[in-house]
């Protein structure tokens, strides 16, 4: 028989935990499904990332979230979510993936994974962004040097780094690829470094840059990635230069298609924006809810964890309310 739920929460991240919490405290019968580790995203970042958020506002349900340095690292983030687990003891499945949410004609959800299927009265859609790589579409990219996430430098000591954007990632694996001995150059887009680079770091890397350690080429693009080299189009002519690895760190988004198989109508412009009742954060789909990152489209900078733990509170007290 297919298991029935009040409650299914697709997505296993911080704003799916805070769900599966406020669900907990409203005596609902809810079920996580990640296709992944708990808090998998965070399990994804470079090694060494530091939040630019203090660690207050990375807390969901209101567990102290202790960390000596001013800023906590992925180390202590992950350690975290593990201990907020060990302290609800969520109702979850760890590495299965969901494959399907469909409406079913009594207004239940039918829920198929990779390895069962459910039914719940709810859905909560907290996927996050951090699954699908923005690509350039430029020849070449397929090339097993080409890399579109950035774990630790080490690899990449001693060799010939290009490294593709200006946001915090980016300007993160430059940084440290240059500390390990790399010969870093940056290729980006517009004409300076994002303004929404961590405030301590963004002087770090204009200094290198300026003063030659890191080489950048602003207002340009890369447009054929070879074996040994890299085509990059300036404002003052075609460049090539020798090349080992592409970090091709352009930025991630939702996965937009699932939305759309469930039903979520998306905005018709490039940000993709899904259509929810912001009050509630349901859909146009009666039952089915967005949480988190996922609510932004392609807007991936709108909603992160400090400003969107919220919606778990908003759309359980809706649905207890009804």
């Amino acid at each position: 028989m297919t298991e029935q739920y009040d409650l299914i929460i697709v997505g296993g991240g911080p704003i799916g935990l805070a769900c599966a919490i406020e669900a907990q405290k409203k005596n609902l019968r809810y079920l996580i499904i990640e296709k992944g580790a708990i808090v998998n995203s965070i399990f994804n970042y470079p090694l060494y990332m530091t939040f630019f958020s203090t660690a207050e506002r990375l807390e969901i349900g209101d567990i102290p979230f202790n960390c000596l340095a001013p800023k906590p690292g992925r180390q202590e983030a992950l350690e975290y979510y593990r201990n907020i687990h060990r302290y609800f003891k969520f109702s979850i499945h760890l590495f299965e993936k969901v494959n399907q949410v469909l409406k079913l004609d009594n207004k239940s959800f039918k829920i198929t994974t990779d390895k069962s299927s459910y039914e719940a009265k709810n859905v909560i859609i907290a996927t996050g962004f951090y699954d699908i790589p923005i690509e350039m579409n430029v020849k070449g990219e397929e090339l097993p040097k080409v890399q579109h996430y950035y774990k630790e430098a080490h690899e990449y000591a001693f060799r010939n780094v290009l490294v593709v954007g200006a946001n915090n990632s980016s300007v993160d694996a430059a940084l440290e690829c240059w500390r390990k001995g790399a010969n870093v150059t940056m290729v980006i887009r517009k004409n300076e470094i994002n303004n929404r680079v961590k405030y301590w770091v963004k002087p770090d890397i204009e200094n290198r840059i300026a003063e030659g350690s890191i080489k950048a080429y602003f207002e340009s693009n890369i447009t054929e990635i070879e074996a040994n080299e890299v085509t990059i189009e300036t404002p003052n002519g075609k460049v090539v230069i020798e090349n080992d690895f592409v970090l091709a760190l352009t930025g991630y988004k939702p996965d937009l298609t699932f939305l759309e198989k469930m039903g979520i109508q998306l905005s018709d412009d490039e940000l993709k924006t899904p259509n929810y009742n912001p009050e509630t954060m349901e859909t146009n789909v009666e039952g089915l809810f967005l949480a988190g990152v996922v609510c932004g489209g392609m807007q991936t900078h709108k909603w992160f964890i400090e400003n969107s733990r919220i919606h778990a509170n908003m759309i359980v007290d809706y649905i207890t309310s009804k």
